[in-house]
């Protein structure tokens, strides 16, 4: 899994709350054996008309988005049923962060992504990012106003700097153990195989008689 460090790209902004992983690559996409070849799929039913031409109407189909690799979008976003497909197909579509809000509701705080879903991230090397409602809206608005703007993203420092004309950073939390898994670059495999020497050591000693 390729480390996360520091990463700048291009914001894309997808305006929608409650997106679930079935919106982010249909069912019908689940049948492969393959991990790879689902990016093209990502949103597929929105993304796509009938005839399988680019739909204009779907708003990461934008020019000014071409060449994205932050997605920012609203609440509740990898919610549903718990695919790791739907993360696959964000990463392979080009996407290194996404960043949601978290909410409050009724005096609770709801989290800008579904628990799986945000767990999945992790182990695929995407960053996901929550922000409070009103740095995400701040972001929408410099979308909006500027085409084609730039965002750094710093792992270590946990910032988020929007680069147009007025530079503005958000500071961000993330869970520790996440945090060292991006910047190493560790999935589960690779997790694993740090502790090689003690499973050997294990295998050679261990008899099941």
């Amino acid at each position: 899994m390729q480390p996360f460090t520091t990463h700048t790209g291009i914001i894309a902004t997808l305006d929608r709350s409650n997106v679930d992983t079935d919106a982010i690559i249909p069912k019908q996409f689940l049948k492969s054996i393959k991990r790879t070849g689902y990016g093209p799929s990502a949103f597929f039913d929105w993304r796509y008309n009938a005839d399988g031409s680019p739909n204009p109407a779907f708003e990461l189909n934008q020019h000014r988005f071409y060449g994205r690799s932050i997605l920012v979008t609203r609440n509740n976003f990898g919610c549903g049923s718990s695919r790791e497909h739907a993360v696959w197909a964000l990463v392979q579509d080009g996407y290194r962060v996404v960043v949601a809000p978290w909410k409050e509701l009724g005096g609770k705080r709801l989290p800008a992504f579904a628990d799986i879903f945000l767990n999945n991230t992790t182990k695929n090397g995407m960053l996901a990012i929550e922000l409070s409602e009103d740095e995400v809206q701040i972001i929408f608005n410099q979308v909006a106003a500027h085409p084609g703007l730039q965002a750094t993203v710093d792992l270590e420092k946990q910032q988020f700097t929007l680069r147009g004309p007025d530079p503005t950073t958000f500071t961000f939390d993330i869970e520790s153990s996440a945090k060292q898994r991006l910047l190493k670059g560790l999935d589960d495999i690779a997790i694993t195989l740090q502790y090689e020497a003690d499973i050997t050591r294990f295998e050679k000693s261990y008899s099941p008689y």
